[in-house]
């Protein structure tokens, strides 16, 4: 099989889905692998590394999807991009559209292609491909929070406090992976951290972390939600529907109570969002302020650490990339590939991909 390996048109965005050990595995096995140049510089994976395992280097994005039936990507594509697909290509990455636009979604079944999201991959047991990627969202937002706090802009507060004044105080809604992480990660840094969530997991934590005063637990109820949210000094959103819209349990008139310079981190904003004042913002330019609270809302802010994403990427999707290459219509065998296909040749076979767009779901096998 033909696979590309385009760069990731988000602004300050490094990352790359395949580095040099997959693609030479893949090289190995007799496929073609177009990278498109310069696509792995910002992860530690020069042109000459690819070259060298065995990959051919392009230089645009138009000649990577133009020559590859598979395009391996780490977002999800551009309306620009989505101008180049084939009818028939298979495009494989994080794709969060239940929260696209109408436009973004009229123009992706149009060009008949097939898309499998990353997100919605399951096993018998886990998100074998999300999870990992949510465990490092999760260390990584203390490390952001952190920086938010500082002054000017900022409270003024160091996490931990020092002997003699209190740490500052966290509330992260949600305890799956990236909340979990989160967690641990603040405590770890000395903070005073709330888990709010409405599952067993909550034990899980209590089980772990049993020291008195670092962790309170609360059952996510939304009189809990807006007390807790009132006293933070972080807010973090970490609410997982997969393959839908996130609600938004966090109402305009909870972050008003918040105090000046406080800090929102909605790590859910990829799937919309759960915070009602949270909009999509960039690496750039990551940050807003509403009702004097400091807003950080960047779908994409794993690439922060580009290096550790690509390599923890590359190394958790071998295997089904490999397996869609030597067979490509194993994303209608395979119950774990099958489990990530929301689009297959222009057509919604997703039930809540359907839902969440108000569009007829059909069944793949009926598009063949």
């Amino acid at each position: 099989m033909e696979i590309g390996i385009p760069k990731e048109h988000r602004d300050l965005d490094l990352r790359v889905q395949l580095g040099t050990n997959t693609v030479a595995g893949l090289t190995s096995a007799g496929h073609k692998v177009y990278v498109q140049t310069g696509a792995g510089d910002g992860a530690g994976f020069s042109d000459e590394s690819y070259a060298r395992a065995g990959a051919t280097i392009v230089y645009s994005a138009e000649e990577v999807y133009k020559r590859a039936r598979m395009v391996c990507r780490v977002g999800t594509p551009s309306l620009e991009e989505i101008a180049e697909m084939e009818p028939g290509q298979i495009i494989c990455g994080f794709a969060h559209l239940s929260a696209a636009s109408p436009q973004r979604m009229t123009r992706l079944l149009a060009s008949g292609v097939s898309v499998l999201a990353y997100e919605l991959l399951r096993d018998k047991e886990t998100r074998p491909i999300l999870q990992p990627m949510s465990e490092l969202a999760g260390r990584l937002v203390p490390q952001i929070c952190a920086r938010l706090l500082e002054s000017p802009a900022g409270r003024g507060l160091l996490l931990s406090g020092i002997p003699g004044l209190p740490p500052a105080e966290v509330a992260i809604l949600g305890a799956g992976s990236v909340g979990f992480n989160a967690a641990r990660t603040f405590a770890g840094m000395g903070a005073q951290v709330t888990v709010l969530d409405r599952s067993v997991r909550l034990a899980a934590i209590d089980r772990i972390y049993d020291t008195p005063g670092r962790f309170r637990l609360m059952y996510a109820y939304p009189d809990q939600i807006a007390k807790a949210v009132a006293y933070a000094d972080v807010f973090v959103g970490a609410i997982l529907l997969p393959g839908e819209r996130a609600p938004h349990v966090v109402s305009e008139e909870m972050v008003k109570a918040m105090r000046p310079g406080s800090v929102v981190i909605d790590v859910s904003i990829d799937q919309g969002g759960c915070v009602e004042t949270s909009r999509p913002t960039t690496l750039r330019d990551p940050t807003f302020v509403k009702h004097g609270v400091i807003h950080y809302c960047v779908p994409n802010f794993t690439a922060l650490a580009a290096r550790t994403a690509s390599r923890v990427l590359s190394n958790v999707v071998r295997p089904y990339v490999t397996r869609l290459a030597n067979d490509p219509e194993s994303m209608l065998r395979d119950q774990d590939l099958r489990s990530a296909l929301c689009i297959h040749k222009g057509k919604v076979v997703s039930p809540q991909l359907a839902l969440a767009h108000r569009m007829v779901c059909v069944n793949p096998e009926d598009t063949r």
